[in-house]
């Protein structure tokens, strides 16, 4: 076992009063029950980088059903391995247990007593049930370090000392500012192809560069991105463009290559355009400290295929028919991607209203009934991002304002509740006579 790098608090920059304090609490009480507790992944190393995080999550030495005892506002999540989730209203701090890379004839022994186990669950010596699950295996914190992705995810914050702990040589990579693999960047590939798309981005958005070895793994495995979940790398690619850096990421995967096997026209049609597009993109996001609502998927796909000359009835490739309740619907895609039929179709509304936002001619009555359709709201964030019209914008504005149907956050005023009609007494029939 390697000895880690212990910085004491003394000697670096991270304050708790930079941390989220429901995030403190949880820490707080494991560490008070006896447990490790560290602040882990990329919250430290936005901390250490004077960035804000824009999640918290918390390793620990408690197993989930243990973390649960001590919150009463935790739920298990998770198949594959459990993790626990502590409820603060909408936002949940993410509470994982330290766990291990299993080696080839663990898993290999795993698979073995998989295949000839009775599927039933086991339950615990604490009274809950638990699932037996092929990565449910719990480590030490050296162990679930080497098992992360990239050295500059791999710090921890202890709350118990509040030192920062390095086992892999994170804190040198960032004060050299490089994204480096921990372990060889071919078997972190072939372990998860989507890692690729995750260093370009990371380098992007921290402008870091990037270690040539992981580089030269890209170019020889690129196409094994392919073999990821379609779903899952349409999320990757909103991540991506919700980070504020799109325009820079995006340039990087063409440089590389990495594009082409998820979906072609994004290499065959990128320039300027696109980089417009995403530069525009970037500015909106660049005002705010948090994702605004109003930035939705349909609007991220936008910014995406418009300026790719990617009509919402013309390029995009149909899918194989999907079944739904109502028979069969041709499911739409862009490569490989699967694109949700609801945001294309919110996209064309938004897509539609816009020569409506530029009539400034429109009468008093036709702006109102405009502010009260469902997609007015994106539709005046795209005219915002690509536009470039300030005259209506703040033509839109100044009569939203004075309306008293916009407070501060865009958001249109509902219509009240219809009014009820009183329904008719039916007179009664005639008796009939026999």
């Amino acid at each position: 076992m390697s000895q880690p790098v212990i910085v004491p608090r003394d000697a670096h920059s991270v304050s708790r009063k930079q941390i989220d304090p429901d995030a403190l609490r949880v820490l707080y009480r494991l560490h008070q029950h006896h447990f490790l507790a560290y602040l882990v992944g990329g919250s430290v190393r936005d901390l250490l980088l004077g960035h804000r995080p824009k999640d918290f999550d918390i390793g620990t030495s408690a197993h989930p059903y243990q973390v649960k005892r001590l919150f009463r506002n935790c739920w298990i999540i998770g198949r594959r391995f459990r993790l626990a989730h502590v409820r603060f209203g909408p936002k949940a701090i993410e509470v994982a247990t330290f766990r291990r890379q299993l080696s080839a004839e663990e898993l290999a022994a795993v698979d073995a007593q998989l295949a000839h186990a009775i599927p039933v669950d086991e339950e615990g010596t604490d009274g809950h049930v638990r699932l037996l699950h092929r990565d449910n295996t719990f480590g030490t914190p050296e162990e679930d370090a080497f098992r992360r992705d990239f050295t500059v995810n791999a710090l921890f914050y202890d709350i118990a000392t509040f030192s920062i702990i390095d086992y892999t040589g994170g804190l040198e990579d960032l004060r050299t500012r490089l994204i480096r693999c921990i372990g060889d960047p071919t078997e972190r590939f072939q372990e998860d192809p989507v890692r690729m798309l995750r260093a370009v981005a990371m380098a992007a958005r921290l402008d870091f560069a990037i270690d040539p070895p992981i580089d030269a793994a890209i170019a020889a495995h690129r196409t094994e991105i392919a073999k990821s979940a379609p779903a899952r790398l349409l999320e990757e690619l909103y991540k991506l463009l919700r980070a504020g850096a799109s325009e820079k990421a995006f340039r990087m995967l063409a440089e590389r290559r990495l594009l082409e096997p998820i979906a072609p026209q994004f290499q065959t049609r990128c320039g300027d355009a696109l980089w417009q597009s995403l530069a525009a993109l970037d500015r909106y996001l660049a005002r705010f400290e948090e994702t605004p609502d109003t930035l939705t998927n349909p609007i991220l796909l936008g910014s995406l295929i418009v300026p790719l000359g990617l009509g919402i009835g013309g390029l995009l490739a149909p899918a194989p028919a999907v079944r739904t309740g109502r028979g069969k619907e041709p499911a739409l895609s862009l490569g490989m991607l699967p694109l949700p039929r609801r945001d294309v179709d919110r996209l064309q509304h938004v897509l539609s209203l816009q020569r409506r936002l530029l009539d400034q001619d429109a009468s008093p009555r036709a702006r109102r009934a405009l502010m009260h359709r469902g997609p007015f709201r994106e539709a005046l964030t795209w005219l915002e991002i690509h536009g470039s019209a300030p005259e209506a914008l703040e033509h839109w504005r100044g009569f939203i304002e004075a309306a008293g149907a916009f407070e501060g956050d865009a958001e249109a005023t509902e219509p009240g509740p219809p009014r009820r009609r009183r329904r008719r007494r039916r007179r009664p029939r005639a008796a009939t006579q026999s």
